[in-house]
């Protein structure tokens, strides 16, 4: 989860600041009132449509005679204990704009230079001007070689972008192995187009038994949930993710207050509260959970070296049970709360239920034995920066692993061979660190959502070799982007030389958070399509020809859903003159067997709350006549909010203000809310 790609060993060996760090020291140095970096608002970003030309940016001229910054009414006065060092002793008494916004953007200041249109782009010029200006024999620092690489990259070529429709992904569409394409008659006449045609042809019984089974499957295919929401389920803390279990009776979600709340789902349109554990003495956040198969247990983690395993029985209050993945194979546990010298930030139970796979700030890839409780397995010096996610490549088999990595490689582990302690292969092919992978079950194919605003599709047959992957260095195609402050220009982008992947999906935001990504089940969607989350505060989700199927805009259904109140203010993540309604859907999760989607979303006044909201196909219906009335908000044990629900009814119009989005896949379903703001 850290900010950068893989470095060489020279530029590893300077410790590179990571808010996680705060986290991650011994407990008597522990703030846990610590709030991350603020963050900039859609409001700060509209500057963009009426910034200066290019030639007329502004440029912050600091010497010594001009040791200050006026920006409108914002002073920013430059002092130091040691005198300033002259030029000749090899030191620029002039400090570049540049170099000065690197350091206040490290601070999280760099809001105040983006509400007033002085942003990094914009200060490339000067960037020039100083590169010329330092010492040749100055080795530079990790920023300013990524700088100089992304100045290289605006000048690379257009048509950089992998092409849409996707070749491979047409091709696999026509396979059968994700959904069902329409027969080339019903195609040709125009027939079977929407739901209620294809219910009339399968109800005419006329076709064989294999038509008519590719019938069925079509029509569940085409029920892609609508943008207005079943329920909003209100949380007074950012919620981190959600997934039903896999036979959809069982639903839980992640919250920043250190609960992971648990619904009873086998009526998916009716949920009804469970049960909630908690996270003892946590740091940050609840980061992951996973479900156990037979939905009997729950593991859970935070930014720490432990995790717990609670039962699901409602009626079953004991305390969970400590698993320590800080201990070495065949280690006995200690008798403490454990130290929090690495985080956790990734969990899924294997398709037996017996182990755990972890992955960690530590670098690390870790097997945890449920039964023996004890790691069985510690992958170490390979991945070079944090494991951000892992898991099991085949439900009916242990033995294969993925783990997605901030040093921006998906490896493949196979544990029957692993004598040398080497991966079987790599995935290479994103060019900024990974947030999350997500296995089809089949041992065959895997997805990856990735901060170059990316979301791959792998076939294990098409993995680099070790051999071959010693040669390459992963670090020569990434940058210094931050995912958690800044949109990610174009021009960042620049295509992987040694890309492996089959298809490529753009289009979605993955900012501010590691943000999940699925394939969805073979059940209620005939495993047609692929979705993500976002930042912009929608679910996308894709053909697999990397078109765009439809979006679920969560941003919409919420607005106004609870009023303003006082201790927001305290938890605000962003910093802006306007309490602005803000949404991140984190994760989002498809019901096996209904059309049913939940999205789990950071969502509210100036993202400090969260919500988890329920979404289902309804033929693009705005209303429903049935009880319960849609869109209406509940607390996290599905009680009722008469007063969140006032609140909406009655909340002013918002502003109208156009919001920067780019839309760079063809959209196969027209948005008729694509410009309103929201």
């Amino acid at each position: 989860m850290s900010n950068h790609g893989s470095h060489s060993d020279e530029e590893r060996a300077e410790p590179v600041w990571h808010h996680a760090q705060e986290w991650l020291e011994e407990d008597d140095d522990l703030d846990m009132d610590y709030q991350p970096a603020l963050e900039g608002s859609d409001e700060d970003e509209g500057w963009e449509e009426d910034a200066e030309p290019e030639d007329e940016a502004p440029v912050l001229g600091i010497s010594e005679e001009n040791p200050r910054i006026e920006i409108g009414n914002i002073q920013i006065e430059l002092t130091a204990d040691d005198p300033v060092v002259g030029a000749d002793n090899g030191w620029p008494t002039r400090i570049p704009a540049a170099r000065l916004f690197e350091l206040l953007a490290s601070s999280g200041l760099q809001n105040i230079l983006d509400a007033h249109g002085l942003t990094a782009n914009q200060f490339e010029a000067d960037s020039e001007v100083y590169s010329e200006e330092e010492d040749s024999d100055d080795n530079g620092s990790y920023m300013d070689t990524m700088r100089h690489r992304l100045l290289g990259r605006q000048r690379g070529r257009k048509d950089k972008f992998p092409k849409v429709p996707s070749d491979e992904g047409i091709e696999l569409m026509g396979e059968g192995q994700f959904g069902t394409d329409p027969y080339f008659v019903d195609r040709l006449k125009k027939r079977k187009d929407v739901f209620a045609k294809n219910l009339m042809w399968r109800e005419l019984g006329v076709d064989s038994y294999g038509v008519r089974r590719r019938a069925d499957r079509a029509l569940a295919q085409q029920m892609i949930p609508g943008s207005t929401a079943d329920k909003i389920i209100h949380f007074d803390s950012r919620s981190y993710s959600g997934q039903f279990s896999d036979d959809g009776n069982f639903f839980f979600c992640c919250a920043q207050d250190f609960k992971v709340r648990m619904y009873d789902t086998s009526n998916p349109h009716e949920w009804k509260y469970y049960k909630t554990v908690d996270y003892p003495f946590g740091q940050w956040t609840i980061t992951d959970a996973t479900l156990s198969p037979d939905n009997r247990h729950l593991v859970y983690s935070s930014i720490r070296s432990q995790a717990y395993l609670a039962t699901t029985d409602p009626e079953d209050d004991s305390d969970p049970t400590v698993l320590d993945f800080g201990l070495s194979p065949g280690q006995r546990r200690r008798r403490s709360w454990g130290s929090s010298h690495f985080g956790i930030w990734s969990l899924r139970y294997s398709g037996d239920g017996r182990e755990v796979v972890a992955g960690t700030s530590e670098n690390t890839v870790i097997v945890y034995d449920l039964e023996t409780k004890q790691p069985v397995l510690n992958i170490r010096d390979r991945h070079h920066d944090h494991v951000n996610a892992v898991c099991f490549g085949d439900t009916s088999s242990p033995h294969i692993l993925y783990s997605g990595s901030d040093d921006t490689t998906l490896r493949v582990w196979d544990r029957r061979s692993m004598g040398d302690g080497r991966e079987a292969g790599v995935f290479m092919g994103h060019t900024e660190g990974l947030t999350y992978v997500d296995s089809k079950g089949d041992g065959r194919y895997v997805l990856s959502n990735g901060k170059d605003q990316t979301m791959k599709l792998w076939d294990l047959r098409k993995m680099m070799t070790t051999a071959k992957f010693e040669t390459v260095d992963p670090s020569d195609y990434t940058t210094a982007f931050d995912y958690r402050f800044h949109p990610y220009p174009h021009d960042y982008y620049e295509p992987h030389e040694h890309d492996c992947s089959v298809v490529t999906f753009r289009g979605h935001r993955v900012l501010r958070t590691l943000i999940r990504c699925h394939f969805s089940p073979p059940g209620s969607t005939n495993s047609r399509y692929v979705y993500t989350g976002s930042e912009d505060g929608k679910v996308y989700v894709y053909n697999m020809d990397a078109t765009l199927a439809g979006t679920i805009d969560v941003g919409k259904a919420t607005l106004n859903s609870r009023p303003r109140e006082p201790d927001v203010f305290a938890t605000e993540y962003e910093m802006s003159g306007d309490m602005l309604w803000r949404t991140c859907v984190r994760d989002a999760s498809w019901h096996p067997n209904a059309p049913v989607l939940a999205a789990t979303s950071w969502n509210g006044w100036g993202l400090a709350s969260g919500t988890c909201t329920v979404h289902s196909w309804n033929d693009g219906a705005d209303n429903d006549e049935g009880e319960p009335p849609i869109g209406k908000s509940y607390d996290d044990k599905l009680r009722f909010v008469p007063s969140f629900n006032n609140y909406q009814e009655n909340a002013p119009p918002v502003r109208s203000r156009r919001p920067l989005r780019s839309r760079p896949v063809p959209r196969l379903v027209v948005d008729e809310y694509e410009d309103e703001p929201w």
